[in-house]
């Protein structure tokens, strides 16, 4: 070996020293694309999960509501009565759905001072669960909010770390082509960073692609449950129309 090649050995292996491959090491050796990449991914991946511990306790909170009032609405209290109590201080989806339903209703016979019947109770029972309905997706709306971006993470943050994967790979090439020497102390922090990358894309993915799935179900769930809410408040309704016309008949 030449005294040349000593000379280049001992420069790459100092070269190999300098380089910190520690977490922070690798971000600020980066460049400036991948410094771009990296952060994009991190502040994506806080503010996943940010939503996840936001929605965790929204959903926990508004399923603890929902047993709470349809154990009251179940329990024999007029309907009446509950929604004098309840109308001003309606804080989870399925009461305000049910308060909507009611302030339609309540609307319709203080305008008429008349019993319903034929085409009147057809025509009251479609507003009421219009109103319901347009509360219903009014709610899930507000549950929604943020989702999407869960879902945008999920998709995207592996393929934004793959590109800044295949970003590194390229600068690992450009150092052996001028460096002409193919050692791993020359493609090493390059490769690094790339692998580093990917890491992080998948740091942001995960998660949000669990988080998202639950969320989704649960959101579901929870939708076909003010629809049947709302399924067995017209029906209530429909019987004491039923009744009131038996009354009147007498």
């Amino acid at each position: 070996m030449d005294v040349d090649s000593i000379v280049q050995s001992a420069e790459l292996a100092g070269n190999a020293v300098k380089h910190d491959l520690s977490v922070w090491g690798l971000f600020w050796q980066a460049d400036l694309i991948i410094k771009t990449v990296m952060i994009c991914l991190f502040g994506a991946s806080i503010w996943s999960w940010a939503i996840i511990i936001d929605k965790y306790i929204i959903f926990k909170n508004i399923r603890f509501r929902a047993n709470k009032f349809e154990n009251t609405f179940w329990s024999g209290e007029s309907l009446e009565k509950l929604y004098n109590r309840i109308k001003n201080k309606a804080n989870d989806p399925m009461a305000r759905t049910f308060c909507s339903g009611m302030h339609e209703w309540k609307l319709s016979v203080d305008a008429s001072n008349a019993s319903f019947e034929g085409n009147l109770k057809a025509g009251l029972q479609q507003r009421i669960e219009r109103a319901m309905a347009t509360t219903i997706n009014r709610e899930m709306n507000i549950l929604e909010k943020y989702l999407s971006f869960l879902g945008t993470v999920a998709a995207t943050a592996p393929f934004l770390g793959l590109f800044g994967t295949v970003w590194g790979i390229m600068n690992s090439f450009s150092a052996i082509a001028e460096s002409q020497n193919t050692s791993l102390v020359v493609v090493a922090p390059g490769i690094s960073e790339a692998l580093f990358t990917t890491a992080v894309g998948l740091i942001a993915a995960i998660p949000a692609v669990i988080a998202y799935n639950k969320f989704s179900t649960d959101l579901g769930r929870y939708g076909d449950r003010l629809d049947g809410f709302a399924s067995d408040f017209i029906s209530i309704l429909g019987r004491h129309f039923d009744h009131q016309g038996k009354e009147s008949e007498e």
